[in-house]
């Protein structure tokens, strides 16, 4: 018999909203700080993965004097610049799919490596943080994806089994702490989150929409 999903738990960034081009520019605004080029490429690496691990491997890589929390303060001071002056706008067919699965009555938890402060930010704007029943910080649990810790705390406090959760990821880092958690997961294909290696995923989708709940929750 087919294990139904009772649960599905989104990442924030690049599934919600098409935010990781926007993060790109904030390292680089705060590595320019401290002399340091780095490209769009080398970053995408990090995607998925918490700030302050990122930041923790990017110090000791360009020998920066700056502390970590340094470095985070200044990387949240340029993204809240940058997001600040822009109109947010979810990822296409998200509002829908968020309407459908709660229409269907499954649960639905967002478990993103974004800062909470910034997670607040971007759900509270876009009107969606009704639809959350549990939200959690990469950085409110002790190790970043790929670890399974941050879907392990959703699934938690949605009092759900992790074997009974659907992941909705787009980067490499997410699919591979999804699968470690014993979840199913969606892969979702954002150009803009740069090249990530989906193919752990139980489904590969170019576009929200074609995500058929019907057929891809079980």
């Amino acid at each position: 018999m087919v294990r139904m999903v009772k649960a599905v738990i989104f990442d924030m960034d690049g599934v919600i909203i098409d935010s990781e081009p926007i993060h790109f520019v904030s390292d680089q605004m705060t590595l320019q700080d401290y002399g340091v080029e780095i490209t769009n490429e080398e970053l995408s690496k990090y995607v998925g993965i918490s700030n302050p691990v990122m930041w923790s491997e990017l110090r000791e890589k360009y020998g920066l004097a700056a502390a970590v929390e340094e470095l985070l303060a200044k990387q949240m001071y340029y993204k809240k610049l940058l997001f600040g002056g822009r109109e947010l706008q979810c990822i296409e067919g998200i509002e829908s799919l968020l309407r459908n699965l709660k229409h269907s009555g499954l649960k639905i938890g967002l478990a993103s490596s974004s800062p909470r402060e910034f997670i607040e930010i971007i759900i509270n704007n876009l009107g969606l943080a009704g639809y959350f029943e549990a939200v959690v910080s990469g950085e409110e649990v002790e190790r970043s994806k790929p670890a399974p810790d941050v879907f392990l705390r959703a699934a938690e406090l949605l009092k759900v089994n992790p074997s009974d959760c659907m992941v909705i990821e787009d980067s490499e880092h997410g699919v591979k702490a999804a699968k470690a958690a014993g979840m199913k997961c969606i892969g979702y294909l954002n150009t803009n989150s740069g090249q990530q290696d989906l193919r752990l995923a139980d489904k590969m989708v170019s576009s929200l929409k074609d995500i058929d709940f019907a057929d891809s929750l079980s």
